[in-house]
C-alpha cells in the first residue's frame, strides 16, 4: 500500500471516529426515544464501519 493510500485509510478512520462521537453526543441530547434510538444505532453502525476498515489493515 502506498503512502497516499494509507493517508486515505487514515482519513476514513478519522471520519468514522468523528461520526461516532457526533452520534453519541446527539443521542445524549435527544429526548424523543425513537430518535435517540436511531442516533445510537447510527453510532453503532459507524463503530462497525471503523472496525471493518481497521481489520482490512
Amino acid at each position: 500500500m502506498t503512502t497516499k493510500e494509507l493517508l486515505y485509510v487514515e482519513d476514513a478512520l478519522g471520519h468514522e471516529q468523528y461520526f461516532q462521537t457526533q452520534c453519541r453526543e446527539i443521542a445524549s441530547q435527544i429526548q424523543d426515544g425513537e430518535l435517540k434510538s436511531f442516533a445510537q444505532d447510527m453510532e453503532q453502525r459507524h463503530k462497525e464501519i471503523f472496525q471493518s476498515i481497521y481489520n482490512l489493515l
